[in-house]
C-alpha cells in the first residue's frame, strides 16, 4: 500500500473526480456508451458576462448562497448515477454514495476498477487493476467545503460566482485554505426541489472535470464500513 500526505496532479482534480485517472488504465479498454444525463446545457448556457466575481454580493445573492448552504446543510444520506467527463472529453460512468459529514464513496463501472472514498478524514484512491493504494488528507480537496458538517460558503469558502439561470443556481468557489488547490462549481436545479445536479473541478494547470449527477435517492441505511477501505479490499491490492 502507498500513502501519500502531498496531491499529484490527479487529486487536484478530485473530486472531480481524478481526471484522466479513471481512463488511464488500459489503452485498449473502451469507456462505457454515456447515458443521457440532466445538465447537459447548463454550462452552456450561463452567462459569463453576467458572472460575479470576488466577495462583493448584493442580497439576492447572498440568499442563493445561504440558500445553497441550507441545501448541503439539510443533505440526507444519498446515493445515485455519476457520469465523468475529463478534459479530453472522455467519459466513464458509475455509483457513487454520499454519509454526511464528509464521507462518501464513487465506485467506477467496468472496465475500470477504480474505487475512491473518504471517511471523513482520509481520501483513498484504490485501483484494483493496477493494484495500488493511495491515500490525502481530505483537507487537500476543494470539494471538503460542501461535506463539512455545517457548510458556511461565505465564512469557509472564496465565493467567485454566484448565478441564477432558468431556475439553476450556479456558485463557484475556492477554499481559503492554501492546501485545497483547484476551484469547483456547483450547479443546482430549483424544480421540483432544490437538488445538486453537477458540478465542474478545475485544477491548477486550468483542466476541468465535469460530474453530472442522476437517480439521486435517499439512502438512510447506508452502512458506515462502505466508507472505510475493507482489510479484504486491501490484501487484494497488495
Amino acid at each position: 500500500m502507498k500513502a501519500c500526505m502531498a496531491a499529484p496532479f490527479a487529486l487536484i482534480a478530485a473530486l472531480g473526480l481524478l481526471s484522466g485517472a479513471a481512463f488511464a488504465q488500459d489503452a485498449k479498454k473502451t469507456p462505457p456508451t454515456n447515458p443521457v444525463g440532466g445538465g447537459a446545457t447548463w454550462t452552456q448556457t450561463v452567462n459569463r458576462d453576467a458572472a460575479v466575481t470576488g466577495e462583493e454580493f448584493d442580497k439576492k445573492q447572498i440568499a442563493l448562497i445561504q440558500k445553497v448552504n441550507g441545501y448541503f446543510n439539510q443533505m440526507s444520506d444519498m446515493k445515485g448515477v455519476f457520469v465523468q467527463t475529463s478534459a479530453d472529453s472522455k467519459r466513464i460512468r458509475g455509483k457513487f454514495f454520499v454519509k454526511r459529514p464528509g464521507r462518501f464513496r464513487f465506485d467506477y463501472a467496468p472496465p475500470s476498477k477504480l474505487v475512491i472514498l473518504s471517511d471523513g478524514e482520509y481520501l483513498a484512491i484504490q485501483d484494483h487493476d493496477l493494484k495500488t493504494d493511495d491515500r490525502f488528507a481530505l483537507d487537500q480537496t476543494p470539494f471538503r467545503v460542501l461535506l463539512r458538517k455545517d457548510v458556511d460558503l461565505l465564512r469557509d469558502a472564496r465565493v467567485l460566482e454566484v448565478q441564477e439561470i432558468d431556475d439553476v443556481i450556479v456558485v463557484a468557489l475556492q477554499d481559503k485554505s492554501p492546501d485545497a488547490p483547484g476551484r469547483i462549481k456547483v450547479f443546482l436545479a430549483k424544480k421540483p426541489n432544490l437538488e445538486l445536479k453537477e458540478w465542474i473541478t478545475t485544477d491548477s494547470q486550468g483542466l476541468e472535470t465535469r460530474i453530472e449527477l442522476s437517480d439521486l435517492t435517499k439512502a438512510d441505511d447506508l452502512d458506515p464500513a462502505l466508507f472505510k477501505p475493507a482489510p479484504l479490499a486491501l490484501q487484494k491490492l497488495q
